[in-house]
């Protein structure tokens, strides 16, 4: 077993991988230090004496300035460090080559649809237009659920608190999470739930769902029957029957679409998981598959690796508008924009904002940055793309799912039972989290810190996804959460 471990040459700091006493001997390289307090596991210690005033350097960036003096062997965290980000800055396109080697293709078991998209469930989805119909949504879905059968795998409300009261962008951006939703390929079939007095109706809706399929998505408004669970049950049948006419068949993998997120994070996340699901997206967009990488605060401090690895110099124009929209976002609501992570983050070992966002950025791998989404924006270019969302769990996950991802990977180092729209899949940190928590972790990054090589890892998990997409039912599907949220962002009437 590795018990610490230096990320990068240039690092001031090395990271703990168990729990390390005061008064031991650590080597790293050249550099021989004695422990002068006791290091958590994922937190950090100098490696050599650091002056106030100096950058920390954590994977080979600075993560922060020095408070005050620390001695060699000294813990490292927010007592004695403080975040070295300003406001909106400068950039300068500075691109590195990071092309990729096509690799042999494979294929999933996944669904066909008629509009030549794919899907890796077979599901029969409600969408309430608004929130006032959401417990009818759930109560349809109860009753419906004894109706299923051949090939349809499920029906799934998706109960949400907006589509009234709402103005100008914040009601665009209902309607366009709700139409993508509507349109995900994952669903075999839809009933749309109006109330029929809302701003989000469904003739407004049906402006932003465009063309579809009338045997695969119908509408009801509820105002307009005289019974609506009854007559949503009769609708639900007519869509099973529908689903029903698709079955699993190879689709290849470039078919695949893949959200990339994590959140309740500790000092091994961009060590363990969050690389090794780097390496993943390298694997999947190699063969010509698509990853879809968003929270966009949590690229604050790390935002310029990313431009870099922008494939032109409109995408990384479009990367600068991403990150200072939402630095904009934050000042006009006078909010601090780099606001250090929550406290489960700092109880696992990460100490400032850029901690974090070096961290978390490792799961985008290597791929050249191929595109760059709006909230809400379905992705339309293959490869490695960054969408416009906050670092929120389920509004990110929902995001992604909405901006088309067949399957969430969510890496944790805290643990959480949330899942979004489409299978989401818990990826651990460290292996006492999978051990404890089995109901919720269905993949273990934390074998790394034994020995495990990380390329090794990459391809199991390469390969476990191909299982999902394919059928195999992640811990949140087994347990029926699937969870939806909408990013607010105005004023409501």
């Amino acid at each position: 077993m590795i018990d610490y471990i230096r990320i990068h040459p240039k690092d001031s700091v090395a990271v703990a991988l168990c729990p390390l006493k005061k008064g031991m001997s650590v080597a790293v390289n050249n550099l021989h230090v004695t422990l002068t307090e006791n290091i958590p596991q994922g937190h950090k210690f100098a490696l050599s004496p650091i002056a106030e005033g100096d950058s920390i350097i954590k994977y080979g960036n600075s993560i922060g300035i020095a408070q005050k003096a620390i001695p060699a062997g000294g813990w490292v965290h927010t007592h004695n460090i403080k975040t070295g980000l300003g406001e909106i800055l400068d950039y300068t396109y500075e691109k590195i080559d990071t092309s990729l080697s096509e690799t042999e293709s494979t294929t999933f078991l996944g669904y066909k649809r008629t509009n030549k998209t794919a899907g890796v469930r077979n599901e029969i989805w409600i969408i309430p237009t608004v929130g006032c119909v959401n417990n009818v949504a759930e109560l349809i879905a109860k009753k419906a659920k004894p109706l299923l059968k051949g090939s349809a795998e499920d029906i799934i409300a998706f109960p949400h608190p907006y589509g009234c009261s709402q103005m100008g962008d914040d009601q665009e951006n209902t309607r366009q999470i709700l139409a993508n939703l509507i349109n995900h390929p994952n669903a075999g079939g839809v009933l749309v739930l109006g109330l029929g007095c809302e701003n989000c109706s469904i003739k407004e809706l049906k402006k932003y769902i465009g063309e579809y399929d009338e045997n695969r998505i119908r509408f009801l408004e509820a105002q307009q029957c005289e019974d609506e669970v009854e007559e949503s049950i009769r609708i639900i049948e007519d869509l099973i029957a529908y689903a029903n006419q698709f079955e699993r068949e190879p689709i290849p993998v470039s078919e695949l679409i893949i959200g990339l997120k994590c959140g309740g994070s500790d000092g091994l996340s961009g060590i363990t998981a969050n690389p090794t699901v780097g390496m993943f997206s390298d694997i999947l967009i190699s063969k010509g598959g698509t990853t879809i990488l968003t929270e966009v605060p949590e690229m604050f401090g790390a935002e310029t690796l990313l431009m870099n690895r922008c494939e032109n110099e409109a995408l990384f124009r479009k990367t600068v508008g991403l990150i200072n929209d939402f630095k904009n976002y934050f000042s006009s609501h006078n909010q601090t924009i780099y606001e250090n992570p929550s406290p489960g983050n700092k109880d696992g070992g990460i100490s400032t904002l850029e901690d974090k966002s070096l961290g978390c950025t490792q799961k985008s791998g290597a791929a050249p940055i191929k595109g760059v989404l709006n909230y809400g924006e379905i992705v339309h270019t293959k490869g490695l793309n960054l969408l416009s969302a906050p670092g929120n769990d389920l509004v990110a996950a929902t995001a992604l799912a909405t901006s088309g991802a067949h399957i969430v990977l969510f890496t944790t180092g805290r643990g959480t039972p949330f899942a979004s729209p489409v299978p989401t899949m818990k990826i651990s940190t460290n292996s006492s989290l999978s051990q404890k928590k089995r109901n919720w972790i269905d993949f273990d990054c934390g074998t790394i810190v034994n020995g495990q090589p990380m390329d090794d890892l990459a391809q199991e998990l390469f390969d476990y996804v191909i299982r999902v997409a394919s059928g195999e039912k992640l811990k949140s599907e087994e347990a029926g959460f699937h969870d939806m949220a909408i990013f607010k962002q105005g004023v409501t009437l």
